[in-house]
C-alpha cells in the first residue's frame, strides 16, 4: 500500500527539461492573439489593410487615380503585423537563451522553472488559463492582454505518457482557453 501511495504522488508531478527555441515563443504569442483584445484588433487591422490595398490596386489596374505610396506601404504593414509574433519571439529568445536549459516541475501546487541562473515558482492563480498546441502547453495570466505567460514544450518530457499527465494536471487546476 505504501508503494501505491508513492506511485500516486509520483503521477501528480511532471518534470520537463528543454532548451527554448524561437518557435516556442512565436507559437505562444500567436495563440495569445486568438483570445486577447490586442490580437483581435490586429486581425481586424490585417483584414482592413488588405481590403484597402486590394481596392487601391484595383483602381491602379483600372487606370483610376491611385496612391502609389499606399500600394507600396500597405503590404509592408500587413507583413509586419503578420510576422510580429515571430519577431517578438526572437527578442524573447535572446533573453531566455542566456539561461541555458530550462527544468520545469508541474504539480497541483503550481509550477517551478529552474535554469542555470534563476529559479521561479508560479502558482496557478498567477496564470489561471492555458492553451494547448501540437507542440506546447502555454500558461497565461488572466489580465486582458495576457501579458505574462509560461511555455512548456511537449518535447521536454521524458516519456510521451507524461504529456497526458501534464494535461490532466493543467485541466484540474486551470481553465482551457
Amino acid at each position: 500500500m505504501v508503494m501505491n501511495m508513492g506511485r500516486d504522488a509520483e503521477q501528480g508531478v511532471v518534470e520537463l527539461a528543454y532548451q527554448p527555441v524561437v518557435a516556442d515563443y512565436a507559437a505562444a504569442l500567436r495563440e495569445r492573439r486568438s483570445f486577447n483584445r490586442a490580437g483581435r484588433l490586429q486581425k481586424v487591422a490585417l483584414v482592413l489593410i488588405a481590403l484597402a490595398w486590394a481596392l487601391d490596386l484595383g483602381l491602379a489596374v483600372g487606370g483610376g487615380d491611385t496612391n502609389m505610396f499606399l500600394l507600396i506601404w500597405m503590404p509592408l504593414m500587413v507583413a509586419l503585423l503578420w510576422f510580429q509574433p515571430w519577431l517578438t519571439a526572437r527578442q524573447v529568445l535572446k533573453a531566455a537563451a542566456r539561461n541555458g536549459v530550462f527544468r520545469a516541475t508541474v504539480s497541483d501546487a503550481g509550477l517551478t522553472v529552474v535554469t542555470e541562473h534563476s529559479s521561479t515558482s508560479v502558482g496557478f492563480a498567477a496564470q489561471p488559463r492555458y492553451r494547448e498546441t501540437k507542440e506546447l502547453f502555454v500558461l497565461y495570466s488572466d489580465d486582458k492582454n495576457a501579458t505574462c505567460f509560461t511555455v512548456l514544450p511537449k518535447r521536454g518530457v521524458a516519456h510521451p505518457a507524461e504529456v497526458d499527465r501534464l494535461r490532466e494536471i493543467l485541466d484540474r487546476n486551470l481553465t482551457r482557453v
